[in-house]
């Protein structure tokens, strides 16, 4: 029986259906320097939070496959698993809807001034109420950051409710949208300056990698709403700091970190005008599920030697292993 390894625990449903077909260990712990001794042996590994680095690739002999329960593979060295013929596998769509609710939920949130009004309810503050710091989206301008699935499904959320929709994705050209609705815009700095919200969904690439700083922040508008549901260090976090001390920025809605877990010491959890949640934008019961679903599929089609569809680095099956 092969030996399957999982970061941390899957649906329970699956982790079940998993165990009648693999020895499963359950590591707890996505860091490879503290979890060597159990992945060592190991045929297959799911990640779920963590990192797999080249040196611990290239080191264990039996690896065949590696499963991801989400589509970001920034935390996986693709190139030594490429070397290596071994497939990353991801779980495409599974967490769209999942994410984009909660990235509507924290425009709202920021829009309506939900935690500062909370918090000085809980003070005796009825008061607060006077101060009228919310606004209405309806008629506001969201810049979108990225336009694959998510973005798109933010778009189509938000638009439904009478937001304008403006889109940058570096990735993409202009006739790929085809939706009316939308405005398309090559040049990020427009997307920032017209912006009276912003939204985050690029994958974090050596290109993405802290493309908004300093000088993007100098030209969004004042009180900006921006959100990231992405990845953290796509975002400039010092920047981030540096623009909420200055009182530039409305209101910020952020789901992942440049680390994680954040330190609760870190400047951004003092601000109360930032709302914040610990990467859990795509961990829906129905998201986990299905992404807890499609990495255990990927990852036993693998581990039976057949091709499986949803892999970030198709390159691996022209490894000599699979010919």
């Amino acid at each position: 029986m092969k030996k399957l390894v999982v970061t941390h625990r899957l649906n329970e449903n699956i982790m079940e259906l998993l165990d009648k077909k693999f020895k499963v260990e359950v590591a707890n712990s996505g860091d490879p320097n503290e979890i060597y001794a159990l992945i060592e042996d190991a045929h297959g590994i799911i990640v779920r939070i963590g990192y797999l680095d080249r040196k611990t690739i290239m080191s264990l002999n039996n690896l065949e496959v590696i499963g991801r329960t989400g589509v970001g593979v920034d935390n996986i060295d693709l190139e030594a698993a490429n070397e290596r013929g071994i497939p990353v596998v991801v779980t495409p769509g599974a967490n769209i809807r999942s994410v984009a609710e909660h990235t509507l939920a924290f425009l709202l949130s920021l829009a309506k001034d939900l935690k500062i009004n909370d918090m000085e309810m809980h003070k005796g503050n009825y008061s607060v109420r006077n101060h009228c710091r919310a606004f209405e989206i309806f008629g506001k301008t969201l810049g979108i950051i990225g336009f694959g699935n998510i973005g798109r499904e933010v778009a189509k959320l938000c638009s439904s409710i009478g937001v304008k929709i403006l889109i940058y994705d570096p990735f993409i050209p202009a006739n790929a949208i085809k939706d009316d609705r939308f405005q398309y815009t090559e040049q990020l700095d427009f997307l920032l300056k017209q912006s009276d919200m912003i939204s985050v969904h690029v994958p974090l690439t050596k290109d993405t990698h802290g493309m908004i700083g300093d000088r993007e922040f100098k030209l969004m508008k004042p009180k900006i709403v921006i959100v990231n549901c992405a990845r953290g260090n796509i975002i400039d976090e010092n920047a981030l700091i540096k623009a909420l001390e200055n009182n530039n920025v409305g209101g910020v809605g952020l789901d992942v970190f440049s680390s994680e877990p954040i330190d609760e010491n870190s400047p951004i959890l003092k601000f109360s005008n930032v709302i914040t949640t610990p990467h859990i934008a795509g961990l829906t019961g129905e998201a986990f599920f299905e992404m807890s679903k499609m990495a255990a599929e990927g990852v036993e089609a693998i581990l039976n030697k057949k091709k499986w569809p949803y892999v970030a680095n198709r390159e691996a099956y022209e490894n000599a292993k699979w010919k």
